[in-house]
């Protein structure tokens, strides 16, 4: 890291130091009641302290029976002898020529090793009637099948959803160990910004970017800090900014700024986290979000989002998001990469990685189509609100052709 920033730097160089940021920074882990770990990230991997399922148990209501005992080409009477529910533990066993009713989870009984379903027999009495060509060994879950004991059923750095939650539960975990939520700072900056349900006086707009930056760190895994808005709003004034950063340094694990990083007289947190900590980048060759800044102060890691708010968003989903992820060791992709084919031409002047906002779309062949919006300002947050996907411009392309096989990020659900 260095105190003297790094201009126009190139995107995948500065994701590189932010994610070196994370892994010297990783997270603690902390026991937590199992309904309490919908998502949340595994802190260890799992192992199967017994088989799953447990015990060889029916996969289909019908009838427990011995496979030798069936015919390929004749039809087969077996005696009844017995009928076994889910949940029954009671010792049970056949013998040849007999069968057990048995319904869908209940443990195979003693010498069975195969059940024939409802619909395919017929019942005579206490006779059963199983047509020829019935399988040896159909229909049954065998002890283990889907995990052997002192298997490893989910690794470290997954994060827990409805189906690995429900694994857990299926393992017999009432509590799992999973990473500390980062606690994240965000602090929005600018002397025109007033909250949501106040006029707006001359000059004046609604701060959107605490909400959606917030919104998409908690999307992210993290905790904010503040109360009752999960946002602190700082005046672009030095000796403000300057104890605001001070206190969030001390409380959180990571701060995350909106607005003052360019270069205007108002910009002030270039200078002043050179002041508190150091610049570790400032500036990328990107569009949107060339201005912004990464550093730390007291040890906290700082990504300093320009204030317009789809600037803000890219970034954040850029360089915010993965440094959050990867605080928690998660190792599935922060931005899911995808390709299409471009549905229209395009072309850039600059010499910058662009992210254009864009909607895919299936095609007949199975494949992608993407199309880029045509609105593509980096204020209008309407605009952003429309699109499913951020387009790859890389920085040496200048005129993409219709059809072309362009790069995709893939937004996360309900951004």
């Amino acid at each position: 890291m260095t105190d003297k920033p790094d201009t126009a730097l190139a995107v995948d160089e500065a994701v590189a130091r932010v994610l070196a940021l994370a892994a010297a920074r990783r997270l603690p882990s902390e026991r937590v009641e199992l309904h309490e770990a919908r998502g949340r990230v595994l802190a260890h991997d799992v192992i199967a302290a017994h088989d799953l399922p447990p015990f060889a148990n029916s996969a289909m209501d019908g009838f427990a029976v011995r496979g030798a005992d069936l015919s390929s080409d004749a039809a087969t009477r077996l005696r009844i002898v017995g009928t076994r529910f889910a949940g029954d533990g009671e010792a049970a066993m056949i013998a040849a020529g007999e069968c057990l009713r048995i319904t869908t989870g209940a443990p195979l009984p003693g010498g069975a090793d195969t059940v024939v379903i409802k619909e395919r027999v017929q019942v005579d009495g206490d006779m059963l009637v199983v047509p020829g060509g019935e399988k040896a060994g159909a229909n049954v879950r065998q002890a283990g099948e889907d995990l052997a004991r002192g298997a490893r059923a989910l690794a470290a750095g997954e994060a827990i959803g409805a189906v690995r939650l429900g694994l857990l539960a299926s393992l017999g975990l009432a509590r799992v160990d999973v990473v500390r939520r980062p606690r994240v700072a965000v602090l929005t900056t600018g002397d025109e910004l007033v909250m949501p349900g106040a006029p707006l006086g001359h000059a004046q707009i609604h701060n959107s970017n605490g909400f959606s930056l917030a919104a998409l760190a908690i999307e992210a895994g993290a905790r904010p800090l503040d109360a009752p808005l999960p946002f602190r709003h700082v005046r672009d004034d030095e000796a403000s900014l300057r104890a605001a950063l001070r206190a969030a340094a001390a409380e959180a694990d990571v701060i995350v700024t909106s607005g003052g990083v360019s270069a205007g007289e108002k910009d002030l947190l270039p200078a002043l986290v050179a002041e508190l900590g150091a610049i570790v980048f400032w500036k990328v060759r990107m569009r949107p979000g060339m201005p912004v800044l990464c550093g730390t102060i007291a040890g906290t890691p700082l990504i300093g989002l320009p204030g317009n708010p789809v600037s803000g968003i890219a970034t954040f989903l850029l360089f915010v998001r993965p440094l959050l992820r990867a605080m928690q060791g998660i190792t599935e992709p922060a931005t899911p990469c995808l390709h299409a084919h471009l549905a229209h031409p395009l072309a850039k002047r600059h010499a910058r990685r662009e992210f254009m906002r864009a909607r895919l779309q299936p095609r007949a062949d199975g494949s992608l189509e993407v199309a880029v919006l045509p609105k593509q300002g980096s204020g209008m947050l309407g605009a952003m609100a429309g699109a499913d996907a951020l387009v790859v411009v890389p920085e040496d392309a200048r005129e993409l052709a219709a059809g072309h096989v362009v790069e995709v990020i893939a937004l996360p659900s309900g951004y």
